[in-house]
């Protein structure tokens, strides 16, 4: 490691919950605690030991931004910290932070997401990077950009195991590669907007949509619904909820609609930290 920062008593930083919890899925956790990966077309080596980050592979500027450490985390946590669940959440979870990641990876990621576990969606998205990414230090390989996608077949893209995904995907990078300021232009808009623009995307659905729109643009009032989320929303807050079942777009609309009411801007969050905790509520 050849680089480090001292966390303050004010910038509460788990990184271990935050690179752990799904949002991302170009992370490994070596057996030394060290974590590598790739992010932003770097590859990076981090560590956590109390209060001081150790890295390589970027710089201060770099992994305060990526893992938002100059947002006032207690402030958002006393916002959604509302009640009794919430509450066991944050109390567990303390310290994971919301990445900032990069557009376009995120929105291929998790079109690679639907319908699958999370080991499945990291062997997608570790073959596209491997198959047609920028070589980096170390071995690794940075996601490859829209334009470098976009004349890739969908046979290609089945040898990374996407099956009917690989169609969705072609599309989506030609899209991206024709509009190339898309990114800015979502990223300009409300939330109510955005997802819109998102949702013309083809595999992205609305919860697809909600992730790309918390994990990448930062729009902390996207929500996004799962099976684990509808059901810690059921037992919590919407008893009247079927637990069982199919989770229809209404549903799902009236779940993501009462946590904004209930959690406020920042319902992502809440959504995050709920999540954390979702094996305690099996």
């Amino acid at each position: 490691m050849n680089d480090s920062i001292v966390l303050d008593a004010d910038t509460p930083f788990d990184l271990d919950a935050t690179l752990g919890c799904g949002q991302a899925f170009r992370w490994e956790k070596d057996a030394d605690g060290t974590w590598s990966g790739t992010a932003r077309g770097r590859a990076v080596r981090i560590r956590q030991d109390e209060e001081t980050l150790s890295f390589s592979g970027a710089d201060k500027a770099f992994v305060t931004d990526y893992f938002a450490l100059d947002l006032d985390l207690n402030e958002i946590l006393a916002s959604i910290d509302t009640d009794p669940a919430i509450h066991r959440a944050v109390t567990s979870c303390t310290g994971l932070r919301l990445l900032r990641q990069e557009p376009f990876e995120t929105l291929i990621s998790y079109i690679c997401a639907t319908n699958t576990n999370i080991p499945t969606v990291k062997k997608r998205v570790r073959l596209l990077s491997e198959r047609y990414g920028t070589p980096l230090p170390g071995g690794a390989h940075a996601f490859p950009d829209a334009v470098t996608l976009a004349p890739c077949s969908e046979d290609a893209l089945r040898a990374c195991v996407l099956g009917y995904r690989a169609p969705y995907i072609c599309t989506t990078a030609r899209m991206c590669a024709d509009d190339p300021d898309w990114a800015a232009q979502v990223a300009d808009l409300p939330y109510p907007e955005a997802k819109t623009e998102l949702l013309r995307f083809p595999g992205v659905g609305p919860k697809a949509a909600d992730c790309i729109l918390l994990f990448a643009f930062q729009q902390y009032e996207a929500f996004p619904v799962d099976v684990w989320i509808r059901r810690i929303m059921r037992r919590a807050y919407l008893p009247h909820l079927n637990e069982s079942g199919g989770m229809s777009p209404r549903e799902y609309e009236e779940i993501a609609s009462f946590a904004r009411r209930h959690f406020g801007r920042y319902a992502g969050w809440a959504q995050e930290y709920l999540y954390c905790v979702r094996e305690d509520d099996r």
